[in-house]
């Protein structure tokens, strides 16, 4: 039996086009900007959000601490969602990389309130940091892939003064793209700054852009090198993504309805899974994903009491149905009836 992997929606395999677009695509040396493949996918990219540039990066976390190091000066404040991936899952970078102090901000699942971010913004005084950047992710993981509508980063920005610089880490907006039919170019309207992964949602093996005005995105290019994100014959990894934004994003879709069946199955409300991420109460996580992995199904523990699955274009109804039917051995939970709505 194979194994069906939920643990991220990273894991999944190159697709025969991407492969065959990774062994065939034309190359040049990416850090004198004359990789063609790349620059290709950057223009294209830039104009997918209507802004002037884009910059390719190795993965999601170089670009968010790219974005961080263009808004910062060593001492400011940062803005960041109590769950974000920001402050828990990029080692500190805020601080250790720029000198940025974190300052948290709750929010509805994910969704945060403007009047309440914007109180947290500091009022110019010698003794405290300035408030320079505040941060927002779409989709946010650790709220279940709950999608921030456009309204919600619009008041934002209205909320917040122009001393502020507002950064979407968009890794999963692809996901919020199609959940919701807003146009990617208005989800980003409102951020100076936006990055997106090629390697989530969309398979490929690898990358992610920086999104912003020319001049930033020129400034970007010497953080990334600065970062050790200076490549050279990449159109190797560029190319799978130009072939994923050919295929598009509605297959995305069906993600989104596996994680809902996942949710009946496991007994967790299906209104509340948004994307393609699923948390799923348990008694001992690392005992339930311990018995998911001996059913060669892979899960994660996210805490003690917590496990997380995430649907991807690897996982098809038949691996679906295998983790409701081991759920419903495991956990005691469900297990009954097809593929969801």
């Amino acid at each position: 039996m194979t194994i069906a992997d939920f643990r991220s929606d990273t894991v999944t395999r190159p697709t025969e086009a991407m492969r065959r677009a990774m062994a065939e695509a034309e190359v040049g040396d990416d850090v004198f900007e004359d990789d063609p493949t790349v620059r290709k996918l950057e223009e294209r990219v830039a104009a997918l959000f209507r802004r002037p540039a884009a910059l390719f990066v190795p993965t999601g976390t170089m670009g968010n601490q790219i974005a961080i190091g263009l808004s910062v000066r060593p001492g400011d404040e940062v803005l960041m969602e109590e769950k974000s991936h920001t402050y828990h899952f990029e080692v500190g970078g805020a601080s250790r990389l720029w000198g940025a102090q974190a300052r948290l901000y709750p929010s509805d699942r994910g969704v945060p309130d403007a009047a309440t971010v914007a109180a947290l913004v500091r009022q110019e005084n010698v003794h405290v940091p300035r408030t320079r950047l505040c941060l927002v992710e779409n989709t946010h993981n650790f709220h279940g892939g709950r999608v921030v509508p456009k309204e919600s980063i619009t008041a934002l920005r209205r909320a917040l003064p122009g001393t502020v610089r507002l950064h979407l880490d968009g890794a999963r907006l692809w996901n919020a793209h199609v959940r919701t039919g807003t146009p990617l170019a208005d989800y980003a309207a409102h951020a100076d700054t936006v990055t997106v992964a090629f390697s989530k949602a969309l398979g490929c093996p690898a990358g992610s852009a920086v999104i912003g005005e020319e001049e930033e995105i020129r400034e970007a290019r010497r953080l990334r090198k600065l970062l050790g994100g200076g490549m050279r014959q990449v159109g190797v990894l560029a190319a799978p993504c130009l072939v994923a934004l050919d295929e598009g994003f509605e297959r995305l879709a069906e993600d989104h309805r596996r994680a809902r069946r996942l949710a009946e199955a496991f007994g967790v409300d299906p209104k509340t899974v948004e994307s393609n991420i699923l948390f799923v109460p348990v008694p001992d996580a690392k005992a339930v994903e311990a018995a998911f992995r001996a059913d060669d199904i892979l899960v994660i523990a996210t805490s003690n009491t917590e496990i997380r699955l995430v649907t991807h274009r690897d996982v098809g109804d038949a691996e679906v149905e295998r983790a409701c039917a081991a759920g419903a051995r495991i956990l005691g939970r469900g297990g009954e009836g097809g593929p969801g709505a």
